[in-house]
């Protein structure tokens, strides 16, 4: 049946990296590992926290839009109207009877319903259309308040093969040592190959104190266990300085809930100082508040559209007038871990010339998801639409392109050096 859409759980998924994080291409590395390790397509990343921390996306809280967005998905004919109002079950009676009479093993009815309904999402073959079961539900419900007990990771799954995006700074990842595209093999002696971000991140996840050990391939050499004691994550939306030069610096780390609050309070500052030069740093933000990035995107325009939907029903969603930052000189700095409301805001600025993007090629994930709560206590992630930057860019499909291509190279991140950042400045202050 039908199900309604929450305006209140809008999500737009995406990914995530830091300084520390570039995306590339693992490919016939060898040996035993080969069959883990094929050419990478990114499934989905999350933050590893007591839950299923900030999905990999962008979620758009109770706003104009966002009841938009949700009366026009429910309101619009599907492609799918052709189905029938309920699926034929006969066959699936059949299996279980079978299974029921003849299969040499223990199965529960919980078990088979379960994967019953894991398989229907499944079968969509879309990776972002998932089904979480009460436990993981739960976790995700609990990764929205912003502090949990984990381990401080953001990983992608990449055609069945679990790896680090960034660990953030200050968390036990971090202080572990795991570094971006260090590949996850197993979790607790469990095997990693084709298990989903959710199923990663319920089993890293856990109580302060308590440890999880990940087995770890870098690259080259042998695989190596890393044990990280869990503790509790508190990752803050924004931070703000005045470089030398005058340079006014925004790390925006993700478009979390007081994002928007955090980034005009940094802006107020700058005003104040009248800095007339910003650097807005968006590398490993991978997302966050769908609301938070057209607001955020807003401080340097000027009611102007910020992100499209394209598709039998069309949207847009607009800017408010005259951004305090406005004909502001500005350099945004994105990588391969820029995904999402990242690259709207990259996106939108880049289209209207506000901007000069630097770095790498962002992610390229613009999928909208609704969360649809389940009587059981799960929940059902559907995708429902795609988003275009306001000059019909596909972000879900190609990313953000730098105006300026400057790679960060594991040598810069293992040196301490920051050639994007440089390179940044350098631009602002010639």
């Amino acid at each position: 049946m039908q199900q309604e859409l929450r305006p209140a759980h809008i999500l737009i998924e995406r990914r995530s990296s830091k300084i520390f994080d570039r995306l590339t291409c693992y490919k016939g590395i060898g040996g035993p590992l080969d069959k883990k390790v094929p050419l990478i397509s990114v499934i989905g990343i999350a933050i590893i926290s007591a839950a299923v921390a900030f999905v990999v996306g962008v979620l758009s809280k109770d706003t104009f839009f966002a009841a938009k967005i949700a009366e026009q998905v429910t309101s619009s004919s599907s492609s799918n109207s052709s189905l029938p109002d309920d699926l034929n079950y006969s066959e699936v009676e059949k299996v279980y009877d079978v299974l029921r009479a003849n299969y040499f093993g223990d199965l529960t009815e919980e078990q088979l319903i379960e994967s019953l309904k894991d398989g229907i999402a499944r079968a969509t073959e879309d990776p972002y259309t998932v089904y979480l079961d009460e436990e993981a539900a739960q976790a995700f419900s609990e990764s929205l308040n912003g502090e949990f007990s984990g381990i401080g990771a953001e990983i992608a799954v990449k055609n069945d093969q679990l790896q680090v995006v960034a660990p953030l700074e200050g968390t036990p990842a971090q202080n572990a040592g795991l570094r971006p595209q260090d590949l996850i093999l197993e979790i607790n002696s469990e095997d990693t190959t084709g298990i989903t971000v959710e199923e990663a991140v319920a089993k890293i996840r856990g109580e302060k104190g308590t440890d999880v050990v990940l087995n770890i391939y870098r690259g080259s050499g042998e695989p190596f266990d890393v044990t990280i004691t869990r503790d509790i994550i508190s990752v803050p939306n924004a931070e703000g300085e005045i470089l030398d030069g005058g340079i006014g610096y925004i790390d925006l780390n993700t478009f979390g809930e007081d994002a928007v609050r955090d980034v005009n309070a940094i802006v107020s500052d700058f005003v104040d100082q009248d800095i007339q030069k910003i650097i807005l740093d968006l590398r490993g933000n991978s997302g966050g508040f769908l609301d938070a990035s057209v607001d955020i995107a807003g401080l340097w325009l000027n009611n102007q559209p910020v992100v499209e939907q394209k598709g039998e029903q069309g949207a847009v969603l607009r800017s408010g007038s005259t951004g305090p930052l406005l004909g502001v000189e500005t350099v945004v700095l994105i990588d391969g871990g820029s995904a999402s409301a990242s690259e709207i805001v990259a996106g939108a600025l880049q289209d209207y010339g506000a901007a000069t993007i630097l770095g790498e090629q962002s992610f390229g994930k613009g999928s909208v998801q609704s969360l649809e709560n389940l009587s059981d206590g799960g929940q059902l992630k559907v995708t429902i639409a795609r988003w275009f930057t306001p000059n019909g860019k596909n972000i879900d499909q190609e990313g953000v392109t730098p105006d300026e291509q400057v790679e960060l190279t594991l040598d810069d991140f293992n040196a301490d050096r920051d050639p994007q950042l440089d390179a940044a400045k350098s631009l602002l202050n010639n």
